[in-house]
């Protein structure tokens, strides 16, 4: 009865599995559906994670080659997505070893919204990823943002030499440079 529920009213059969798993009557379980099910959320979290990374790096993308169109939506799509991202990974931490394979594919999915909504060239954009992990989580980290209006006390310039970054960072070709520390010790 309850994996015929399953294919009819997949709501009522998952309150009729709580129930029953309620109740310690394990044996009246639809395990296999379960089964498929719990499996079904792990990914479920694992594809938000490629999502949100997808348009956050399409946004830090468009801030990027498109900087005289930049707006307060974008800052607003970028914050929204690190604070997103920053939470998925606080409630499932074990998701942060998955974080450099699915960076892969979010670029890939980054690139394309940048190409939709810029229209520019897709050989506009590096082949590969140009920012690191920590610059994308980073909440304060914006590229070419030299004039502070997006972060006031951040200041970003260009990588002024070759690979001195760690080498995780390694394709990493921004410096952030904390206003507060110039502003401290000029």
């Amino acid at each position: 009865m309850t994996s015929q529920l399953y294919e009819t009213d997949f709501y009522a059969w998952t309150l009729e599995q709580a129930k029953l798993l309620k109740q310690g009557q394990l044996n009246q379980l639809d395990i296999l559906n379960l089964i498929e099910e719990i499996e079904c959320l792990g990914k479920r979290e694992k594809q938000e994670l490629r999502n949100r990374l997808g348009i956050l790096i399409g946004h830090l993308l468009k801030w990027e080659y498109q900087s005289g169109k930049c707006s307060n939506s974008w800052k607003a799509t970028i914050r929204e997505q690190r604070r997103r991202i920053k939470e998925l990974l606080e409630e499932n931490p074990s998701l942060k070893s998955y974080l450099s394979e699915a960076m892969i594919s979010a670029y890939q999915d980054g690139v394309d919204l940048a190409i939709q909504e810029t229209n520019l060239p897709d050989t506009t954009f590096p082949a590969e990823n140009p920012y690191s992990i920590s610059q994308i989580l980073d909440p304060d980290f914006l590229v070419n943002q030299e004039d502070n209006t997006a972060f006031p006390g951040v200041m970003r310039y260009k990588n002024p030499t070759p690979n001195p970054l760690p080498a995780s960072d390694e394709g990493a070709k921004m410096y952030i440079i904390r206003a507060e520390t110039a502003v401290n010790n000029p």
